[in-house]
């Protein structure tokens, strides 16, 4: 099985065999490692996009494509494995591609891309052309998006579908909303009833998870720490805040195996500490009880100083693992649901969404 790890794209991967290969977006390409033998040993085989910072990987599960949105350089894709790229970008009018995603709808796929600032784009034609959605900047407000570092534009993190019809779309503005479509993207309204004006970050939405068993109830982590909804997101539990050990969290997921389990990954403090403390005091945590008690994960490394910038899942015969990706360049990886954890690459350049590794160079 193939799997990609980067801050903003696809971060679930399905197969029927443990995974072999891996894709690391970082900010100097894509860094392929293959597994060696049946055990945990892996081997950088390749170098792929050299010199391109790697925003998000989109590895399309029909077809194959493989896809990387690109800092500020557009979008590439693949067909053959990574082998040959080409840009990808007639249409698109943004060149920063933040987030990439894809979903079967009526037998064709529609892959869509998020960017900064915040636009949302999708292709029909699997990426030979890209159509602007453009009723997500007409949402009230989105003249408050911004981002705390320059160019301080808000940007489209992350992008979700409800299972029971995707049709339903949930988009991540990082910083400035958390959006709804119930057509697929024609017209948007804003979720905004987590939001409270005392909040010390304005609306600061990073990803969404939707739990598999009740979509109804969903998730999203941000800067203000984890929210919970049962009922589709009219009213919203505070479940951790920004005080708790994981401050500043981002990855999310639901165990595969039971949807009540959980997992979270994220930076003790928000960013603009890290350059202070010289550490994101980053960590895994899980719960076993759908979000509101979270355990911190004593197998995964506590001093570790890079951020957790991307997590990756890969699911196989009722099993999974789970892939990280630091700001360090370092690759960890646990097959026994996040009880132990072993260092399968180091020394790779840094795993970052924009600017992030910056903090702690």
């Amino acid at each position: 099985m193939k799997v990609c790890l980067s801050p903003n794209g696809r971060n679930v991967f399905a197969g029927e065999a443990l995974p072999s290969e891996l894709l690391v977006g970082t900010i100097d390409g894509i860094s392929v490692l293959e597994r060696q033998g049946p055990g945990n040993s892996w081997k950088k085989s390749g170098h792929q996009l050299k010199d391109r910072h790697i925003s998000a990987l989109l590895l399309e599960p029909k077809r194959g494509g493989l896809f990387a949105g690109v800092h500020g350089k557009g979008l590439y894709a693949s067909m053959d494995g990574g082998k040959n790229w080409e840009l990808k970008t007639r249409r698109l009018t943004q060149e920063h591609v933040y987030t990439l995603a894809s979903v079967e709808r009526n037998g064709d796929i529609v892959l869509y891309a998020g960017t900064e600032p915040a636009h949302l784009f999708q292709s029909v034609d699997y990426g030979e052309t890209w159509q602007e959605l453009s009723a997500l900047r007409s949402v009230p407000g989105a003249d408050k998006w911004t981002f705390p570092a320059p160019p301080r534009l808000g940007h489209v993190k992350h992008i979700a579908f409800d299972p029971r019809d995707s049709r339903v779309m949930f988009a991540s503005i990082e910083q400035g909303a958390l959006l709804k479509s119930m057509d697929a993207g024609k017209s948007w309204h804003e979720i905004s009833s987590f939001y409270k004006p005392e909040d010390e970050v304005y609306k600061d939405v990073h990803r969404l998870v939707l739990r598999p068993s009740n979509p109804d109830q969903i998730y999203f982590t941000g800067g203000m720490g984890l929210y919970g909804s049962s009922n589709g997101g009219q009213t919203w539990e505070h479940l951790t805040l920004r005080s708790w050990r994981i401050g500043y969290p981002d990855a999310l997921f639901t165990s595969p195996v039971d949807d009540t389990v959980m997992f979270m990954a994220g930076a003790s403090k928000s960013p603009q500490h890290w350059r202070e403390t010289k550490t994101a005091g980053a960590t895994v945590a899980r719960s076993r009880d759908g979000g509101r008690m979270w355990e911190i994960l004593e197998g995964f490394p506590q001093s570790l100083r890079g951020n957790i910038e991307a997590m990756s899942m890969a699911v196989w015969a009722n099993k999974f693992a789970l892939f990280a990706g630091t700001t360090d360049g370092e690759v960890l990886l646990s097959e026994d649901e996040g009880e132990s954890w072993s260092q399968i690459a180091s020394g790779l350049a840094p795993v970052s969404k924009a600017g992030h590794y910056r903090q702690l160079q």
